[in-house]
């Protein structure tokens, strides 16, 4: 067991611009932020989380939404450990991110114009759609010169970010490493989903009987981890890879139990340590019943669970590190209520799937100790992540 210490942390998200405000809507089990949206889907409408944040000005070579979205949650981190951290040897401060998109959604009207006038716009940067853009930039605007890269694994991007950053300070690479995930909205996403009838008109109701499938929202988190001790640590993490099938998760959950239970291992927990397991949760019926079978082995009926996508939206490659954001934010101070994250849905269960512990808002359960997030992507790429607090 290496934990690695998570010195700063920062979000935006449909729940908020800032901790407070965020942990504010949370505790609610708000789902105020997800709004009906008919402006992305070519047919119908959708609900959507919108992260709302002030745009700052870029350099041209880097202006575009994800970019600018990222550099106003990098504001919130502890910029005086960070500046400092650079300023003695930036090259061993290291980025790396998760996420699904990048910079695609500049395309979709630069597609317009090409159509239009058969040349594109003059605005039009291809470079930005790149995955390994968003590392790039965000070390560029921080000064960070050591290792950069970018993950893409579809949902499980950011999960799998953190457990790389965690591998490249244990392994003595960086001494600072700056991870996390972004992705925005974009028609590519929102139509994909609706075209493979995992969009919901509704709003999301993960493990109901009524469930329909998923809303999209879109985010930005980020982490700054050392080797040294923090209040709250990454203690451990797993991963696995199933393969079943390119976008149906195996009904079985082997991959996610292996995950879970390899991230149990790296940490040197037993799975009765765990208080809180924040869910995938998607609300889709395979992914539900999957993930509820898999928590089911691994837990048990009684440990505390939820899914925040009600709240939140699937924010796709950003994902896993908004919702192990999340969990350090129950971990934290920000928690003056007293509760675990809440799970929103209809209450409503399905008799179908194995028995959880969902639990609802204003649980007064307190603030866990320790805490497991699942990610699970297309293709069969599963993670696990654990995090918690020093002191019980």
């Amino acid at each position: 067991m290496n934990p690695v210490g998570i010195q700063s942390y920062s979000m935006s998200c449909a729940l908020g611009h800032s901790a407070a405000e965020i942990w504010r809507h949370v505790a609610q089990g708000s789902t105020a932020g997800m709004v009906i949206n008919r402006e992305y889907l070519f047919e119908g409408h959708t609900y959507l989380g919108h992260a709302n944040f002030q745009a700052q000005a870029l350099p041209a070579f880097y202006t575009c939404r994800i970019n600018q979205l990222l550099a106003s949650v990098a504001e919130q981190l502890d910029t005086k450990f960070l500046k400092a951290a650079i300023a003695t040897a930036p090259e061993r401060v290291g980025v790396i991110l998760g996420t699904s998109t990048s910079g695609v959604d500049v395309l979709e009207p630069a597609l317009k114009g090409y159509d239009q006038h058969q040349q594109w716009p003059n605005s039009y940067q291809a470079h930005v759609q790149r995955m390994g853009q968003v590392s790039e930039f965000l070390a560029d605007h921080l000064g960070a010169q050591g290792p950069v890269m970018s993950v893409s694994t579809a949902c499980s991007s950011s999960a799998k970010a953190l457990l790389s950053a965690k591998r490249w300070l244990n392994q003595g690479l960086c001494d600072v490493v700056i991870t996390g995930g972004v992705d925005v909205l974009c028609q590519l996403t929102i139509n994909g989903f609706n075209a493979l009838g995992a969009l919901s008109a509704d709003k999301t109701l993960p493990f109901s009987r009524n469930r329909k499938g998923i809303n999209i929202g879109e985010a930005a988190a980020l982490f700054v981890l050392t080797r040294e001790p923090a209040e709250m640590s990454v203690f451990g993490g797993g991963e696995s890879s199933d393969a079943h099938h390119i976008s149906a998760p195996d009904p079985s959950g082997r991959g996610a139990i292996t995950a879970m239970q390899l991230a149990l291992s790296d940490a040197g927990l037993g799975a009765e340590q765990i208080d809180y397991v924040n869910l995938h949760g998607t609300g889709t019926l395979q992914n539900d019943a999957m993930e509820a079978a898999a928590v089911n082995t691994v837990f048990g009926p009684h440990t505390p669970c939820s899914s925040s996508k009600g709240m939140t939206g699937h924010t796709l490659g950003a994902a896993g590190a908004l919702e192990i954001a999340l969990c350090a934010l129950s971990m934290s101070g920000a928690n003056q209520s007293g509760d675990y994250i809440p799970h929103v849905f209809d209450g409503q269960l399905d008799p179908k799937l194995k028995p959880l512990n969902l639990i609802q808002a204003h649980n007064q359960l307190g603030r866990p100790r320790y805490a497991l997030s699942n990610s699970f992507a297309f293709g069969g790429s599963n993670a696990a992540v654990i995090i918690g607090r020093a002191h019980a």
